[in-house]
């Protein structure tokens, strides 16, 4: 039996069959679950997924809704362009293809932030197509099977790696398509994993290169990482009668288009910072200081708590957020501000880290 045909039979009696996503040829639905899967566990995407629906049931009403409406059904997922390229896709979809999902593989990947890998699965799940997928375990299902070496990321070696994708589906007459993406998903998912591959289970285990040769923890070759930049941060917690003072991050950048803190430079003095807002600080304290890493750097936040209260200015600035965004202090546009009370922070788009910082603030209690 063929390479194909092993994933397909082995995903009908051994993969996984309970996910929200399965049992559906509805494109929206299985474009909304490639999309939050990847760079995220499945674990973590179910929750955010049933939420999603019950709000956007369907590619016209996540058209028709703001950005900021959609934001709050993804803050926590993170690489939040995802969510901004998921509406305006759906923007896309009900603008030049009459609300219907494009019909096939090459046509879906032409949508924002659908690459070939992914718009190859939801053909192949909503309409059957024939299309190959190499998403990142299937490159190391791929890699460690066929014993191909080099970085995965590199272009040569991709593309290697796309050639295998096509021979398998070819050499293949009469395949399930649908079956054999998700086979090779759950197989990369469950079985050739990362850490601790289990061989033992596999069902491509007796042609497998790496498993002959003894070396599946050498292949994928390891990519080689630089050392992660470092940087700093100062935010305020502003609470004036039990609201605390957010601002709206700009879109795109990080954390774009969520409510943030507003920041300062970490070495800067916080009671200035917060006076520049048109705030007066009653009293200040220094909270613990952590961390958060992004793709390409970890930022390091220093969080100062302070009640305020107004006092009479000729305008209000907007703090610049030194450590993440790009552009210079003249540059960037003032940012939309709000008073959020405690009974309106669950709701609204904040990034997992202050989300976690506030609320363990407010469990505990704020300081008098």
């Amino acid at each position: 039996m063929d390479f194909a045909l092993r994933i397909v039979t082995w995903q009908a009696s051994q993969g996984r069959h309970g996910l929200p996503w399965q049992h559906t040829q509805d494109p929206y639905r299985i474009w909304l679950s490639e999309i939050m899967l990847q760079q995220t566990q499945v674990a973590t995407v179910i929750p955010y997924y049933q939420r999603f629906l019950e709000r956007f049931p369907d590619v016209a009403t996540l058209a028709a809704a703001e950005q900021e409406d959609v934001m709050p059904y993804w803050a926590g997922l993170g690489y939040y362009a995802r969510a901004r390229n998921l509406h305006r896709c759906a923007q896309t979809i009900m603008s030049d293809w009459n609300g219907r999902f494009p019909p096939t593989a090459e046509q879906i990947a032409t949508l924002p932030g659908i690459g070939r890998s992914t718009a190859a699965a939801i053909a192949a799940f909503a309409y059957g197509e024939r299309s190959p997928i190499l998403d990142g375990n299937v490159k190391r299902v791929f890699t460690r099977h066929f014993g191909i070496e080099g970085d995965p990321a590199r272009r040569e070696v991709e593309q290697k790696l796309w050639t295998l994708a096509e021979q398998q589906v070819a050499n293949a007459p009469g395949l399930n398509m649908s079956t054999y993406t998700q086979g090779l998903m759950d197989l990369g998912a469950t079985l050739c994993t990362r850490g601790k591959p289990d061989c033992a289970r596999c069902p491509i285990t007796e042609t497998c290169i790496a498993r002959r040769d003894g070396r599946q923890s050498e292949l994928p070759t390891p990519k080689v990482r630089k050392a992660i930049p470092e940087r700093q941060t100062g935010m305020l917690i502003l609470q004036r009668g039990g609201a605390i003072l957010l601002q709206q991050r700009p879109s795109p950048g990080i954390w774009g288009g969520l409510w943030s803190l507003p920041e300062f430079d970490a070495g800067g003095d916080p009671t200035q910072a917060t006076q520049q807002l048109g705030l007066e600080p009653q009293q200040r304290y220094e909270l613990a200081a952590f961390a958060h890493t992004f793709t390409h750097y970890r930022l390091h936040i220093k969080p100062w708590y302070l009640p305020v209260k107004d006092v009479v200015t000729s305008s209000r600035k907007t703090l610049a957020p030194p450590a993440i965004a790009s552009a210079t202090a003249s540059a960037k546009p003032a940012m939309p501000q709000r008073w959020a009370s405690q009974a309106e922070l669950p709701s609204l788009a904040l990034p997992a880290p202050i989300r976690k910082l506030l609320d363990g603030l407010l469990e505990a209690g704020l300081p008098d």
